[in-house]
Formats: structure tokens, C-alpha cells, sequence
């Protein structure tokens, strides 16, 4: 596996594409209508930049106006977590599960971003061995314009709408490992589960349960991703009955065992630092 950066351009016919592997992606897409994320369908502007975690599954629907802009990057050539005080887009651009992993971009905001794409993608040509640190400050660039975009849009939105379970996220993070039931969330409400579980969806596109799931699996591939523990250590941690059940339960959610997904995404430096 290619553990750098890559930058390619592609237009298409009419099919899908699918996302699914040990990179970070940000993706530039014009004319694409469709997206899907997990089990998320969204409908997107006529241009957009969408940012994607290792093994987030993503299903785009293109055509032959469609145009997608493609970034990716591995965690051992740039780790976001440790790189977050320059560019704080963990949490923000990527492994936020209630927020829309995109923003919606203006042509010359796209321009722009585009224009540290084509930046990279004449570096990757060479073989210069300093290109690489100009290639993570243009990286780290990308990164630090959308995230400042991205926080701006979801501001707008916060002050536009008046969410009815704004807590529910912080609800969410406290006791996901604990309570894993929706009658435990639904009780804290003081709602009935079926009318809970429909205001929950109405508002994340996802039913609490499927919440619940994947803050464990983001927090499952924190500790493969962070942490020297081992599987058991983080199926124990996580208060699952056994490792067997853990890896059967992250594989299903995953597509990959957590052992397949620590040797393909790897350990970032702050946990060989913290050693």
C-alpha cells in the first residue's frame, strides 16, 4: 500500500463510485448529485468538497458532466491528530459523525482549493526528496482554508435552525460506551422510544441506535489508531462481552477486523511519542 499523498482528476459516465480503504480523502465534486455515507444519503450542490476518514464508506453517484477532484492521504504521511493545532480539522472536516461531512463551495473557492491540488500533483511527479514537506504545507493549507469554511457554514446553519435535541450529541459522547440502549437516551428526554427515535432522525438522517454505533466504532478506531493497546485491551475498554464479539461487531461496521484495520491505517506518532 502507497502510504503518501496522491492527487488524480477524473470525469466519468454514468456509474458509481465507491470509497472504502485506509485513506483520508478530500474531494472536489462538481455535477454530482448523490452521495452516500454509511447509510447517509445526501443530496449536495452543483459543487462541493467532501472530506472522508479511513474505511468511511462512500458511494458517489456521477454522469458524464460529473467532475471529481481527488485527494487522499495516509496517516503515516500526514496524521491529523498529530498535526491538530496547526490545521484543528479533526473533529471538524474528519470523524464527526452528527455533522455533514462537506461544505458547499463557491467557484473561487473551489479555484482555490484546486490550485494546491494541481500544486501537489506536480510534486508527486518528482523525485526530489524535499518535495514532500511542501506537499504536507500544501496539504496543511487545504486543510486550514476548509476547516475555517467548514466552521463558518456550520455556524450559519446552528443560528438558522433551533435544534429541538442540541444536547443529544453531548449526551451521546458522555455515555456511549456505558448505555447502548435507546431507551436509556429516549428516558433522558422524557419521550416515548418510537417518537424519540423519529426526532432523532428527522434531525441527524439516523436513528439513535446507528448514533450510538458509530460514536463506538469512531472511538474503537481512535484506540487502534492511537494507542498501543491491544484488540482485547480495546474490546474491554469499550465494555464489550469478549474480543470475538468486538471484532464480529467492528468488522460489520467496518468492512475490515481491527486487526486488518491497525496494519493497513497504522499507529500515528503520537502514540509511538507517547511511549
Amino acid at each position: 500500500m502507497h502510504r503518501g499523498i496522491r492527487v488524480r482528476d477524473n470525469k466519468y459516465s454514468e456509474s458509481d463510485i465507491i470509497i472504502n480503504d485506509a485513506y483520508y480523502y478530500v474531494l472536489i465534486l462538481k455535477q454530482v448529485k448523490e452521495v452516500a455515507i454509511n447509510v447517509v444519503n445526501y443530496n449536495i450542490s452543483d459543487c462541493c468538497i467532501l472530506f472522508l476518514s479511513p474505511f468511511q464508506l462512500a458511494r458517489l453517484h456521477v454522469n458524464e458532466h460529473s467532475t471529481v477532484h481527488i485527494l487522499h492521504f495516509h496517516a503515516d504521511f500526514y496524521c491529523i491528530e498529530y498535526h491538530k493545532k496547526e490545521v484543528a480539522c479533526n473533529g471538524v472536516l474528519f470523524n464527526n459523525i452528527f455533522e455533514q461531512p462537506f461544505i458547499h463551495a463557491s467557484p473561487n473557492f473551489s479555484d482555490e482549493v484546486y490550485w494546491f491540488f494541481e500544486r501537489i500533483a506536480r510534486l508527486q511527479k518528482s523525485n526530489e526528496s524535499y518535495d514532500s514537506s511542501i506537499m504536507k504545507s500544501y496539504l496543511q493549507l487545504i486543510l486550514a482554508i476548509c476547516n475555517k469554511e467548514m466552521v463558518l457554514q456550520r455556524r450559519k446553519c446552528t443560528t438558522a435552525a433551533i435544534h429541538s435535541l442540541s444536547e443529544f450529541t453531548d449526551l451521546i459522547n458522555e455515555n456511549f460506551i456505558r448505555h447502548r440502549t435507546v431507551q436509556f437516551y429516549a428516558d433522558y428526554y422524557k419521550m416515548g422510544k418510537s417518537t424519540f427515535s423519529k426526532r432523532v432522525k428527522s434531525e441527524y438522517s439516523r436513528t439513535p441506535l446507528e448514533l450510538i454505533q458509530e460514536r463506538l466504532i469512531l472511538e474503537a478506531k481512535k484506540l487502534l489508531h492511537l494507542t498501543y493497546k491491544s484488540v482485547k485491551e480495546i474490546a474491554s475498554e469499550l465494555q464489550f462481552q469478549d474480543v470475538f464479539y468486538f471484532s464480529r461487531f467492528f468488522k460489520k461496521h467496518v468492512g475490515v477486523s481491527p486487526k486488518k484495520f491497525r496494519d493497513t491505517v497504522g499507529i500515528a506518532e503520537v502514540a509511538k511519542k507517547s511511549i
